[in-house]
């Protein structure tokens, strides 16, 4: 059975950091891509950050120079540090899994934590 357990969000002020974890289990970690998605209320979901397999990594225009995206293979855990966060990061962020090949794709989601940047 796979899981993807997101955790660390929660509410920060403007300008507030937070640290979001993203637990897989019952995959292979490490041959995975993968992604930070948000969405705000009445918005549509959108991609935040992606590292793939092979440790690149790519972000939305809105959070670079603010958010890190980075994974630890051996603890089958992917990490979104946020900083210099503002009121627009307020959103539900996911946490995703995806493998292909020629022949199949594999494509999990986790259940999403709330973030909030309020004063």
């Amino acid at each position: 059975q796979v899981q993807l357990v997101e955790s660390g969000g929660g509410l920060v002020q403007p300008g507030g950091s937070l640290r979001l974890s993203c637990a897989a289990s019952g995959i292979m970690f490490s041959i995975y891509d993968m992604n930070w998605y948000r969405q705000a209320p009445g918005k549509q979901r959108e991609l935040v950050a992606t590292i793939t397999s092979g440790g690149s990594t790519n972000y939305v225009d809105s959070v670079k120079g603010r958010f890190t995206i980075s994974r630890h293979n051996a603890k089958n855990t992917v990490y979104l540090q946020m900083t210099s966060l503002k009121p627009e990061d307020t959103a539900v962020y996911y946490c995703n899994a995806v493998w292909g090949s020629r022949y199949v794709e594999y494509d999990y989601w986790g259940q999403g934590t709330q973030v909030t940047v309020s004063s």
